[in-house]
């Protein structure tokens, strides 16, 4: 059966979990070897600022960079260990959404995405660095 974006988006977070900005922000201070990636496309990204420290690996090269079997120059040495907690986000949230799951599937055990992605980040008034 053929789904839609919307329709995608929304399987994706009935299976991985969602949080909000605040409960983001609170992961990366309590533990700093959180990894959060940006997954939109490099010419979009930034576009509304990037959060401190994160990382832009595109929503379609996502599953190379975390992928352990395939050779070592198209793996993210940052996507190597699978008990990292990571977060994703997007400009807000449908990417992130999608991209969670994905690293969910691919055996990742604490990965979540930012609820409302980037956007949402930046409207609770935290920090975002211009591209």
């Amino acid at each position: 059966m053929a789904m839609t974006f919307r329709q995608m988006v929304a399987k994706a977070r009935s299976e991985v979990r969602g949080i909000t900005p605040e409960e983001a922000r609170q992961k990366i201070r309590s533990n700093p070897n959180t990894l959060v990636i940006d997954v939109q496309d490099a010419v979009d990204a930034g576009a509304c600022g990037l959060i401190p420290s994160s990382i832009n690996i595109t929503l379609g090269m996502l599953p190379l960079r975390a992928d352990q079997e395939l050779p070592e120059h198209l793996r993210a040495p940052e996507l190597q260990d699978r008990s990292r907690p990571v977060l994703v986000t997007c400009g807000a949230g449908g990417q992130a959404a999608l991209g969670a799951q994905l690293l969910h599937h691919m055996g990742f055990e604490d990965v979540a995405f930012i609820d409302g992605g980037t956007a949402a980040w930046k409207a609770a008034a935290f920090e975002v660095e211009l591209a």
